[in-house]
This record gives structure tokens, C-alpha cells and sequence, in this order.
């Protein structure tokens, strides 16, 4: 079993940062699995980890009431599942829900938080990086319901 610090190397969200970043945040860390079917969070609870996902799938999905869940989107290893942990109210947006065998390295809300707070040079770097990750999702949201409403 690798380090926390060096799996989080081995990771596209923290390719480039220092050792002493890594290390810092693979403090908060552990290694989780969840098997096909499982539910990883629920909408609406709080939002107390951050997931590093190294294999598997994972689907997020948005329920209404006396509707079906709709699928959203699916993130897959070399992504980042959770940015809801970062923002106030600190709730998920949707549910998660593991569509294969998944491993994720799970960082603690609190304490990734609170090491931002005290490093801000690493807090922006992370910040920024985030924004970048929600700017691409959103861009891929609107494609999607372009699909969903075009034209033709």
C-alpha cells in the first residue's frame, strides 16, 4: 500500500505541488472503498470529505420529489468527486453513488480547510484549482442540456 502523500502525486488535481503541500494535505487522509451500488453521500448532508477518486466510477445524481433520480454526471479515476465540502453551508448538492468498485483517497473537510486557512499560498493554489474544476463542469452541464434542448 503506497503513502497517502504519494498517491495524491500520483493525482491530475495536485500534479506540481510541493512535497511539504502534499504531505500537509495527505494528513487529512485515508484510503476508502466502496462497492458497486454503494451510496457515498446523500444530498443535503453535511459535506465532511473531499474524495481523490483513484478507481471506479461514481455517478452523481439529483433527486425531486415523485421523480426518479436523473443522472447529473459520472466521474471516474484521475477526478475530484466533492467540491461541496469547500463552500458554506458545507451540504452536498447531489447524492453519489458508486457505479463500479471505487477507491478514493478521502481528505477530512475540517482539516483541509483549516490548512488552507493557515497557508494561504497553498489555499489560493487549491482555490484556484477548484474554480478551474467547476468552470469545466459547468461547461459540460451547459453542453449537455444544449443536447437535451436543442434544436435538432
Amino acid at each position: 500500500m503506497k503513502p497517502i502523500p504519494e498517491l495524491l502525486a500520483e493525482h491530475p488535481f495536485f500534479e506540481g505541488l510541493p512535497a511539504d503541500d502534499l504531505a500537509a494535505l495527505a494528513a487529512c487522509g485515508e484510503e476508502v472503498s466502496f462497492g458497486a451500488g454503494e451510496v457515498i453521500f446523500r444530498e443535503g448532508t453535511p459535506a465532511d470529505r473531499m474524495y481523490v477518486l483513484r478507481a471506479g466510477r461514481v455517478g452523481l445524481e439529483i433527486h425531486a420529489l415523485g421523480r426518479p433520480a436523473h443522472l447529473v454526471t459520472t466521474l471516474a479515476a484521475g477526478e475530484i468527486l466533492g467540491a461541496s465540502w469547500l463552500f458554506p453551508p458545507y451540504q452536498w448538492q447531489f447524492e453519489a453513488l458508486a457505479l463500479d468498485a471505487t477507491t478514493a483517497v478521502a481528505l477530512d473537510a475540517g482539516c483541509v480547510r483549516a490548512r488552507l486557512d493557515a497557508d494561504p499560498a497553498l489555499g489560493y493554489v487549491v482555490v484556484q484549482r477548484f474554480a478551474a474544476l467547476l468552470v469545466k463542469r459547468l461547461q459540460a452541464a451547459r453542453f449537455r442540456l444544449l443536447d437535451v434542448y436543442g434544436d435538432g
